[in-house]
């Protein structure tokens, strides 16, 4: 690998569902493995195979998929068992990778391990030599490397490349480091392991403090040559490094950084609504790089300035990041071949159903507003291209809400069977009561955990995207709808996270 390149290493398939409430299934894991590939992500760490049997499942699909277009990583904690099991998961993949942790730090020895250094020396040793009995690719992590003293983060490093680690990675596992300590830790790392050259540097930062992509590219600078990140940011307690900040900051300022990574940025943006969609965690408005405010210009002499030239106020270009701004492209009269054609330029092939049911939505559409914008192209598609089940379709649903009233639904849907089935049932507000009604008619009692709303567009008719996740049988369902009317939103939602908890039951006898 050349020396001015970054490799990235992606974990929100496995730090990044760590998450409270952010588990996906192995579907679900496949459509954002897939983007990652497209992405350019050089290393996917697919998930934790023995942490369960899910876990296990989706990390050999994933290396069956995808293994030939990157190089699929499984973790494992330094064990006989789950190393077996990672190796046994990735099998089928041509490019794999075995990530081997033991914690290292004082903290971590006197308290979870009840270990003596030199006895996580030999542990690190004898399973690294393991790990590399089913690859030559393995990377071994000393967890809570921020925390451990510096000459025994020396002596570990160099016992685990000795025997046979090819990346070494620095966690900062709490968030605890500061960019300057982290330097200097990675700059101490290179000039005191004897065998450093012989395996890559790795970062793995946290976010408690807010510094996971600065401590990132912090160490870049003395000289890591990885960055383990996720999409979003996701991860456990505040997160990890964002993938699309780190990717940002070394091409925006290679000047300063002089090294480059393989992603493609254009996907950016995509991946982001992709994530935020299967994870139900919503990306704040000013979110650099990906948030919807990312490239919006309020201010009068900020806009004055972007007239005259845009690199007054903007140091990216929108397009490079695949930005979807509130360009007013399409009306009604538009037609086929123009909607089609818009449809491509904004990154989506569709076949030709999906395109189909996509523009009868667009028809639809421009009958309840004047000004259609390409982010609300985008929630089209991303609303047809959902990979939920079926079961059931919103046929037709009823309000009655208001001060001094009890809000109250009527609700029909329509199965997979072709039955239409009715029911009606009150609420605390109109969307309770909705929810309700479907609960009735599905058979399935959930609790509504979260509700987030959001405006897609501008103006008073813009359509309003609705997240719902909600917990039944113990598992939480993530749902998504569009819609002009906030209601039929919610519906939507709720019901799309019922169908994909209605898949999950056991058929009835």
């Amino acid at each position: 690998m050349s020396a001015d390149i970054v490799t990235i290493f992606d974990t929100t398939l496995r730090d990044g569902e760590q998450s409270p409430g952010c588990s996906m299934t192995t579907p679900e894991k496949l459509k954002v493995a897939e983007a990652l590939v497209e992405l350019g992500v050089d290393v996917i760490e697919a998930g934790f195979p023995i942490a369960s049997p899910g876990d296990f499942e989706a990390v050999q699909a994933i290396a069956r998929k995808y293994g030939d277009r990157a190089v699929i990583c499984g973790l494992a904690r330094c064990r006989k068992e789950d190393i077996e099991r990672a190796g046994a998961a990735l099998v089928d993949a041509q490019q794999k990778r075995i990530h081997v942790f033991l914690a290292t730090s004082s903290i971590h020895r006197q308290f979870k391990l009840k270990m003596a250094k030199e006895e996580i020396v030999k542990a690190t040793i004898e399973h690294v030599k393991l790990a590399r009995e089913f690859t030559d690719n393995v990377e071994f992590s000393p967890e809570d490397a921020a925390r451990t003293e510096l000459d025994f983060l020396t002596e570990v490093v160099e016992a685990a490349i000795e025997a046979g680690a090819t990346t070494v990675n620095i966690p900062d596992t709490v968030g605890y480091a500061t960019p300057s300590q982290y330097f200097n830790c990675i700059t101490h790392l290179k000039q005191h392991v004897r065998n450093i050259d012989r395996a890559v540097i790795s970062t793995h930062c946290h976010n408690d403090l807010g510094l996971a992509v600065a401590n990132s590219l912090a160490a870049v600078e003395a000289g890591a040559r990885q960055i383990e990140c996720t999409i979003n940011g996701l991860g456990e307690r505040a997160g990890n490094a964002s993938l699309e900040e780190v990717v940002m900051a070394l091409r925006t300022r290679q000047d300063y950084y002089k090294v480059g990574t393989r992603i493609n940025t254009t996907k950016l943006c995509g991946i982001s609504r992709l994530v935020s969609s299967v994870t139900g965690m919503m990306v704040q408005r000013n979110k650099a790089i990906v948030g919807q405010n990312a490239f919006a210009h309020e201010a009068g002499i900020h806009q004055h300035g972007m007239l005259q030239d845009r690199s007054t106020y903007e140091i990216m270009r929108p397009e490079d990041v695949g930005y979807i701004g509130q360009n007013l492209v399409l009306g009604k009269h538009s037609g086929r071949h123009a909607f089609r054609s818009r449809v491509e330029e904004l990154g989506y092939k569709l076949d030709d159903a999906t395109f189909q049911r996509v523009f009868d939505d667009f028809i639809v559409l421009c009958d309840k507003k004047k000004n259609v914008y390409d982010a609300d192209i985008v929630a089209l598609i991303e609303n047809r291209t959902s990979d939920a089940p079926d079961r059931w379709k919103l046929e037709k649903f009823h309000i009655v809400a208001g001060i001094g009233t009890t809000p109250t639904a009527t609700v029909e849907l329509k199965n997979d069977q072709g039955e239409t089935l009715c029911d009606a049932a009150i609420g605390d507000g109109p969307v309770d009561a909705v929810c309700q009604a479907i609960e009735r008619i599905i058979g399935i009692d959930a609790k509504l955990e979260g509700f987030q709303v959001r405006s897609i567009s501008e103006g008073q008719e813009a359509q309003g995207e609705v997240t719902v996740t909600a917990m039944v049988g113990g598992q939480r369902y993530h749902g998504k709808g569009v819609s002009t009317d906030i209601i039929e939103a919610s519906a939507r939602a709720f019901l799309q996270a019922m169908n994909k908890a209605a898949g999950q039951q056991p058929a009835e006898a």
